[in-house]
């Protein structure tokens, strides 16, 4: 026996269109901050320096590398076959100096390698004070 009516009970039901504005909204916030790079190669140009030369200082060490990789010190060449050997190089090179000043001069070709591979060198030899030579920029 029913003493009430069964009464008809409305199932609830999500409004999505709420959601949907805030969903658009965020879209659009996203589009308008997110840059969009492109990674290119990079074109590098090799540094050039308006100053005038500096004389040549008697505490240094001219360390010189090619196109093809070859190793020259206070121009005298040497075979680059690891940074330990290379760095006995240096010391030889700089004799009674304490602590001479490497002076890098690197073929605008040259690879990147070869003067990583000075610095080490330099790094291992405990010479810290390190430079680099550029051409002088066209007026």
């Amino acid at each position: 026996m029913r003493f009430r009516p069964r009464a008809y009970r409305e199932e609830p039901e999500i409004n999505f269109i709420p959601l949907i504005d805030v969903l658009l909204v965020i879209l659009i916030f996203l589009m308008v901050t997110t840059t969009y790079s492109r990674f290119a190669e990079l074109q590098i140009n090799l540094p050039t320096a308006d100053a005038e030369r500096q004389q040549d200082r008697p505490e240094q060490i001219d360390v010189a590398v090619d196109v093809q990789g070859r190793y020259s010190i206070n121009r005298s060449p040497i075979a680059f076959s690891n940074a330990a050997a290379f760095s006995a190089d240096l010391r030889r090179a700089a004799g009674s100096q304490k602590d001479p000043v490497v002076v890098i001069t690197a073929d605008a070709k040259a690879p990147h390698q070869s003067v990583i591979n000075i610095m080490e060198a330099a790094r291992l030899a405990g010479y810290g004070k390190i430079t680099f030579t550029t051409q002088a920029g066209k007026k």
